[in-house]
């Protein structure tokens, strides 16, 4: 397949060797993606796992635009191959060779071979029987119990394989909780489940591994999945990548730019962070370095801005999709509150970029380094065709897996046009088939790890629901904010002003909380597992305290996206580290750094609903009022992390313009106003010193 971007028409820029092409990037991403590190398979084996993920890419594709069968039915089948595949696809201890011996068979262990018949079948047994379910929850035949455990135990060691010990260690937990609810300490104690009341719940009804976090991988998440796979080798990622390029790369430290700006449109269409690192990263990470950024810092700048892709509408990964399903609220209504917190993030990394620049002095690049903006737009506007058919689709109502059926639909087409442009008619056909197929291939692999978390996290979900355990560990945390409210609303009552009340202390407090599991759950849990998780135990704690439900589920999102750049376990700043050459640890403590914008953004629409633009009583005085004190926030914050705003900072002026950015965040116009007036003053020093040194020079 002509891979379109390597048109000799498209400018050659960053005076870089030729682009990756799309197996290049492919491999890049395997090697610092967990998630993607799939073993070798022996042929037979290869083709036949080949075989069944293009037919699996298919299934969805077909049924997108046709009709989704009953649920449960759809579930199951789309699980099925899924735990038939991880199997197959990885190792038990992350060996890439083919096994030999007695105990092997066509280069995999008897073990694999039997865990993946057996998960599948305990996974299609469900729908075997759905017609008889309603006489059979709650009180499971033995068979029923023989195959949830089946699949319980398939699954723990499933995801173990595909994504690690945190997890199915969760989960492990989880359901040791419920079995010993008897033995639990004070408020946590609860009359406890047998083991086939558990597998029935878990199993057998939809509050468990058939539930919705399953349900929304496999009716909706797939196909972004594919669509985003397709679009990228179609080439629309490198069309973002030199848009940003000819429109940012001229400015003090250009490549820093365009990689925020190319990630973010990139996260348009991905929902990966590590994806959108190697994708983007491949190219702007040594142009960074060229231009003089440190190592770790160049890396820093990719992890941070492609994190960011995470929360960038339409795609937004998979949490978009799960908030319709939790809130019951229409895709638009996501997708627009979605819109200001993410330009928040990408604004927050620009500013400290652009004062990173500024301090070390970097220069832009030249015009003849830089593509030109009419010709890439010229030669590669066909590639925007299926974003703007998703997007025109999702507006105007239609289906999400709808328009990811004409957007995939489009794909095609556009693939199809650049391979008989490219070959000719006979040509053209052969590498469009190859081209689809490897594309499908591609997205089933990209879905194995998710779906099998989802299935698992269901494993979670259930044990809540069956317990009551949110609510027990909500009344825990509200109780121990309050308390920590209280302590602290007694020293404030010295000044002679009221900055915050009992009640909002508290809710700061909680918040705080919250916002610290998040992070650390997001660790070692993926970031749809992570939301899911803390959607069913911390949204029942900030809905004790009166936050809207849409304002909960995007705090704990935000704050679990955050933990992709968070050491010691911040892939996506290590996936830049790896490109960069840079140290990892040092690359993570950065790009951190650089989130800071996006870990302030939360707490400003926690207060401020407004921000999110369709919660309940906005208002445009409100929003107004909260979106520019966040803007000031942000680059009074920039400033005092980077040491520089038009000149250097010392340590007084850095200490009062941190102080001042919790100011003007705090969506209360007299905390913005005595924000203003600590703020102000500073930047009218530096200008007035920037020019003094100007004029001395």
């Amino acid at each position: 397949m002509t891979d379109p971007r390597h048109d000799p028409q498209r400018p050659q820029h960053y005076d870089q060797p030729d682009v990756l092409d799309a197996d290049a990037l492919q491999a890049l991403e395997e090697k610092y993606d967990p998630e993607m590190r799939f073993r070798d398979l022996v042929r037979p084996v290869a083709v036949m796992a080949g075989a069944i993920l293009f037919l699996l890419s298919c299934y969805h594709y077909y049924t997108s635009g046709f009709g989704i069968p009953q649920a449960t039915v759809h579930r199951g089948v789309h699980m099925a191959a899924t735990v038939f595949l991880v199997f197959l696809s990885f190792s038990a201890f992350g060996r890439s060779e083919a096994a030999r011996g007695p105990l092997s068979f066509l280069g995999l262990p008897l073990i694999d071979w039997a865990l993946a018949i057996a998960g599948a079948a305990a996974s299609l047994y469900v729908p075997w029987i759905y017609s008889e379910l309603a006489f059979r929850v709650g009180n499971p035949n033995t068979t029923d119990i023989a195959m949830g455990t089946i699949l319980i135990v398939v699954l723990l060691e499933g995801v173990r394989r595909s994504m690690g010990w945190p997890l199915p260690v969760i989960a492990i937990l989880f359901i040791a909780y419920a079995y010993f609810g008897r033995s639990m300490p004070g408020i946590l104690v609860h009359p406890g489940a047998s083991w086939s009341n558990i597998v029935n719940h878990l199993y057998l009804t939809s509050q468990g591994i058939y539930g919705t976090a399953l349900g929304v991988i496999a009716t909706y998440v797939f196909h972004f999945v594919l669509f985003g796979v397709m679009a990228t080798r179609i080439g629309l990622g490198q069309l973002f990548i030199d848009v940003a390029s000819a429109f940012a790369g001229r400015f003090a430290g250009g490549p820093a730019k365009v990689s925020v700006i190319s990630s973010a449109l990139l996260g348009t269409i991905s929902g990966s962070s590590i994806a959108n690192t190697v994708t983007t990263g491949s190219l702007t990470i040594p142009a960074m370095i060229k231009v003089g950024y440190p190592r770790h810092f160049a890396a820093a700048v990719e992890a941070a801005s492609s994190t960011g892709g995470q929360i960038t509408p339409p795609v937004m990964g998979a949490v978009a999709f799960l908030m319709i399903e939790y809130l019951g609220l229409p895709l638009t209504t996501i997708l627009v509150a979605a819109i200001v917190p993410a330009f928040m993030h990408f604004f927050g990394v620009l500013v400290q970029v652009h004062l990173e620049a500024k301090r070390l002095g970097l220069r832009g690049l030249h015009a003849s380094e830089l593509p030109n903006a009419l010709k890439v737009l010229r030669a590669g506007w066909l590639t925007l065709l299926p974003l703007v058919v998703l997007v025109w689709l999702l507006v105007s109502g239609r289906t999400p897996f709808l328009a990811a059926f004409w957007a995939i639909t489009a794909c095609i087409g556009v693939l199809a046009w650049q391979e008989m442009r490219a070959r000719g008619v006979v040509g053209g056909l052969k590498g469009t088939a190859h081209g689809v197929y490897e594309g499908f291939v591609l997205g089933a692999k990209q879905s194995l790890s998710v779906t099998a978390a989802a299935a698992l996290v269901g494993v979670v979900i259930g044990v809540v629901t069956l317990t009551g355990v949110g609510f027990k560990i909500a009344y825990m945390v509200t109780g121990v904010a309050a308390d920590w409210a209280q302590s602290v609303s007694g020293v404030l009552a010295v000044l002679p002003f009221e900055i915050m009340g009992v009640q909002s202390l508290t809710l700061l407090f909680t918040l705080m909380l919250t916002a610290v599991v998040c992070v650390l759950m997001g660790c070692g849990v993926p970031t749809t597992a992570n939301y899911i998780i803390m959607v069913a135990v911390a949204a029942p704690v900030l809905g004790m305290l009166n936050v809207q439900p849409l304002v909960a589920h995007f705090f704990v999102f935000y704050y679990g996206v955050l933990a992709d750049v968070t050491p010691p376990v911040a892939m996506a700043a290590y996936a830049g580290a790896g490109i960069a050459n840079a140290n990892a640890f040092k690359a993570g403590n950065t790009a951190f750094r650089l989130s800071m914008g996006k870990a302030l953004v939360p707490f400003v629409f926690a207060f401020q609903p407004a921000l999110l633009l369709v919660t309940d009583g906005f208002t445009w005085g409100a929003f107004f009022l909260a979106f520019g004190g966040a803007v000031l926030g942000i680059c009074a914050l920039s400033a005092a992390i980077t040491g520089w705003m038009f000149t250097t900072l010392n340590w007084f002026e850095r200490t009062a313009l941190t102080f001042a950015s919790i100011l003007l965040v705090a969506p209360d116009l007299v905390a913005t106003i005595i924000g203003l007036v600590v703020f102000v003053p500073i930047t009218v020093r530096q200008m007035m010193a920037a020019r003094q040194l100007a004029a001395a020079a």
